[in-house]
């Protein structure tokens, strides 16, 4: 017989940390839960071209909202237009993602940064 095998019944419970981990992962997947509904009312804001272009984006990385300054309009430079919503969208992308690693960090403890892009945290 292997070393160990014929441990007393009680034994077992302390060696796999007392039994509570479904009750923790249960109460953490909760918790996370809450913290992604939270998230998707929070937004972030980003421009870009001094303030041309403005995006609103919800901290679950949902565009809610494009600003355009009218002036930005009058040269009609489409190219330019298109390059200052491509610039302040990547940047409410990256604030929106900055949001979600601050509120998820305390539930993860770290574990989102360990974690493969899009993963859902």
């Amino acid at each position: 017989m292997a070393k160990g095998f014929n441990r007393p019944a009680g034994m077992k419970n302390k060696a796999m940390g007392g039994g509570n981990i479904m009750a923790k992962i249960q109460q953490m997947q909760q918790q996370m839960e809450e913290a992604q509904a939270k998230l998707a009312e929070e937004t972030v804001t980003a421009t870009a071209g001094g303030g041309a272009v403005k995006i609103t984006m919800s901290g679950d990385q949902v565009c809610k909202g494009v600003e355009i300054d009218p002036a930005l309009l009058q040269d009609a430079d489409v190219e330019m237009l298109q390059d200052l919503i491509l610039t302040a969208i990547n940047l409410g992308l990256e604030k929106a993602r900055q949001l979600q690693s601050e509120r998820m960090e305390p539930l993860t403890g770290g574990l989102s940064g360990m974690l493969p892009p899009g993963f859902g945290f």
